[in-house]
C-alpha cells in the first residue's frame, strides 16, 4: 500500500514538474519580451493598406517597447509566398503576419496552398475594416438597389460588371451579390482596378463592386452612383446610403479588413502581450487620423475578434465559390 502511495506521489510530482516546464517559460518569457528586433511581413506591396499600417503601428511599438520594428514586404502570387513565409517562422512572437481580405478569398480559390489558413495562424488582433459598395454607371437607369435588381432581372447576363480580376474580393463579393439576389450578370475582369474603373465611367462596364474609399471620390463628383453598401451599418460618409442588410439581404455584408496574425502555437501571453498594446494604439488620434486618410475604421478587440472573423470568411468564400461553380485553374 505504501509502495503504492509512493510511487502515485511520484507520478504526480513528475506530471506537475512537465506542466510547469510547459508553462513557465512562456510566464518568463513574456515578462522580457521583446527582447530583439520583431519582424511585421507585409505579403503585398510597399504603399498598400496593410503596408500603411504596418509601418504606423512599427514605428510606434519601436517607440513604446525600445526595440526595433521590420516591414518586410514579401510579395508575389497574390500575398501567397509572404504569407508562406510566415506561415514557416518560428511562433517565439518576433514574427508577424499583417493579413487581408485576400487571404479569406485566396482559401477559397487556391486548392492547394502551401499553407493551412484554418490553423495555421494564431489570431493575435484585428486592426480595421473598411465596407464594400455598389456602384453603377451614372447613366445606368437604376436610380436604387430594388431598380437595379429589377433590371438585371429582365436582361439575365446582359448587364456586365467589372472587377480588378479573376478571384478578387470585387469579383466574390458581385458572386455573392448575384447568389443572394437571384440576378445574371457577366463578369469581365481586368488586371487591376484602374482598368476596371475607367472602363466603368466610360460606360463599357455598367457596374462594379468596390471599396467605399474607392467609390467615394467618384460618387461626390457625380461619376457614378451608389446604390448601397455592404457594411454592417451606414457609412458616415454617405449617411443617406442604406445598407444591403437595411434592403433585405442580411447576408450581403462584405467588408475588407486587416489583421496581425501570428505562426500557430505562439504562446498565449505573447499574444495578449501584443494585442494589448496593438489595442491601445488604435485609440491613438494620430493612428484613428492615418487610418481614416486610408479609409479603413479602427476595431481592435480580443483575438478571438479576429478569429471569428477569419472564419467567417473562410467559410463565406468557399461556400460562394463552390455555390458559383467558380473554377480559376
Amino acid at each position: 500500500m505504501n509502495m503504492t502511495m509512493t510511487r502515485t506521489k511520484s507520478l504526480a510530482a513528475a506530471a506537475i514538474g512537465l506542466l510547469c516546464a510547459f508553462t513557465l517559460p512562456s510566464v518568463s518569457q513574456a515578462q522580457t519580451y521583446p527582447s530583439h528586433p520583431i519582424t511585421f511581413v507585409v505579403p503585398y506591396t510597399p504603399g498598400t493598406t496593410a503596408d500603411v499600417l504596418a509601418r504606423l503601428l512599427g514605428a510606434k511599438i519601436t517607440q513604446q517597447w525600445n526595440v526595433p520594428v521590420i516591414v518586410d514586404n514579401r510579395t508575389g502570387a497574390s500575398g501567397i509566398i509572404g504569407t508562406q513565409y510566415a506561415f514557416k517562422a518560428a511562433p517565439d512572437g518576433y514574427t508577424f503576419l499583417f493579413a487581408a481580405t485576400s487571404y479569406g478569398t485566396l482559401a477559397a480559390t487556391t486548392p492547394k496552398l502551401p499553407y493551412d489558413a484554418a490553423k495555421g495562424f494564431t489570431p493575435v488582433a484585428l486592426l480595421g475594416t473598411s465596407a464594400f459598395t455598389l456602384i453603377v454607371n451614372n447613366k445606368f437607369p437604376a436610380k436604387d438597389l430594388k431598380e437595379f435588381v429589377a433590371q438585371v432581372k429582365k436582361q439575365p447576363g446582359v448587364i456586365n460588371y467589372a472587377s480588378p480580376g479573376p478571384g478578387s474580393s470585387q469579383h466574390l463579393a458581385m458572386e455573392l451579390f448575384k447568389q443572394e439576389t437571384g440576378t445574371d450578370m457577366t463578369h469581365v475582369p481586368y488586371k487591376g482596378s484602374a482598368g476596371a474603373l475607367n472602363d466603368l465611367l466610360g460606360g463599357h462596364v455598367q457596374a462594379s463592386v468596390v471599396a467605399l474609399q474607392t467609390a467615394t471620390p467618384l460618387a461626390k463628383g457625380g461619376e457614378v452612383r451608389m446604390l448601397a453598401t455592404m457594411g454592417r451599418s451606414r457609412a458616415p460618409t454617405f449617411p443617406q446610403v442604406p445598407t444591403m442588410t437595411e434592403l433585405g439581404y442580411p447576408n450581403l455584408v462584405v467588408e475588407t479588413w486587416y489583421g496581425v496574425m501570428a505562426p500557430a502555437g505562439m504562446p498565449a501571453p505573447l499574444v495578449a502581450k501584443m494585442n494589448a498594446e496593438i489595442d491601445q494604439l488604435l485609440k491613438m488620434p494620430d493612428i484613428k487620423e492615418a487610418m481614416a486618410k486610408q479609409g479603413v475604421d479602427p476595431a481592435g478587440g480580443s483575438p478571438d475578434k479576429l478569429g471569428a472573423l477569419v472564419a467567417r470568411e473562410l467559410k463565406l468564400w468557399s461556400q460562394v465559390v463552390a455555390r458559383g461553380k467558380i473554377d480559376l485553374n
